[in-house]
């Protein structure tokens, strides 16, 4: 029994290491992808064989596995020093850096087996992919800018989506990535804020640190309103319906709501705007689409 117990406490302080709770971001965003290509490929309807959505939800379990669990190795000493994240497993003493190394391995190990069980291109590509995510985790160090490469390592989720379903890319798609890239970059520059003073003494780059908070809400407030214009893109180019805008609406006021509780004289409220919204905001999109596509195609 004891045994048992000790088992299941070290998968749940790996869990917690890569956030896993956090998958709620990048995962819906990739099934819209699987749905949009799974109407293109000509089969109606909104989804692709059940043994491409298993390889397609191996392959992004381990994606964000091998990425969490890079980035928590290469900021360990940072994570050690900031009184936010020293609880985190390494600094903690929950997990040693070379077992990290090891589930970073094994995680990029899923992703491209996944990869080759898909297609041919998903395979070829699992290495670019691997780079830009291992990539993010550096950029803190040397520009502001890490917050849109973050955004674009989920922001590739649709896209890999697509190419797992169909063999190929489609440029449409890009407006669905790009959305997605904008959508993360805003909500990680107001998650930012909490290390505002921490990041300046260590000089670490963000857009907090650089424009400070007033600076730093307008930014996010124009990244999620180019989020806006590319989600409207899609539905154009996509040929979509009401229930597609109507998630898009609901969306689009969960984050006006969003950006209604962070203000530059109360950050309280921050881990409900990046969290408990931001996934409404992902889920509720998803199931629209998928609605959106699902009631025209019968499934």
């Amino acid at each position: 029994m004891g045994t048992g117990v000790d088992v299941f406490r070290r998968v749940a302080v790996y869990l917690e290491m890569i956030k896993v709770a956090h998958t709620v971001f990048a995962l819906p965003f990739a099934l819209v992808g699987m749905f949009l290509a799974a109407r293109e490929t000509g089969g109606g309807s909104a989804l692709p064989p059940a043994r491409t959505v298993f390889y397609i939800l191996l392959a992004m379990f381990g994606a964000r596995s091998a990425a969490m669990g890079f980035n928590r190795l290469a900021d360990a000493d940072i994570d050690a020093r900031n009184p936010r994240t020293r609880g985190r497993a390494i600094p903690a003493g929950q997990v040693s850096q070379p077992m990290a190394g090891v589930f970073v391995l094994m995680s990029s190990l899923l992703l491209v087996l996944s990869a080759a069980k898909l297609n041919s291109l998903c395979l070829k590509l699992s290495p670019v992919l691997l780079l830009l995510l291992f990539s993010y985790s550096y950029m803190k160090r040397f520009t502001w800018a890490s917050h849109l490469v973050l955004g674009a390592c989920l922001g590739a989720a649709p896209l890999a989506a697509w190419i797992a379903v169909t063999g190929e890319a489609d440029a449409r798609i890009l407006s669905i990535c790009f959305a997605v890239l904008f959508w993360v970059a805003g909500f990680d520059v107001l998650y930012a804020l909490q290390d505002i003073d921490f990041d300046r003494r260590s000089g670490l780059h963000s857009i907090p640190r650089h424009l400070g908070v007033g600076g730093s809400l307008w930014v996010a407030r124009i990244f999620h309103l180019a989020m806006a214009a590319l989600l409207l893109v899609g539905y154009h180019l996509f040929k979509l319906d009401g229930w597609y805008l109507a998630g898009l609406a609901l969306s689009l006021g969960v984050l006006a709501y969003e950006h209604s509780i962070v203000r530059e004289d109360d950050l309280s409220r921050l881990n409900v705007a990046f969290f408990n919204l931001n996934g409404v905001v992902s889920i509720a999109f998803c199931l629209f689409t998928w609605l959106d596509l699902a009631t025209r195609s019968g499934t």
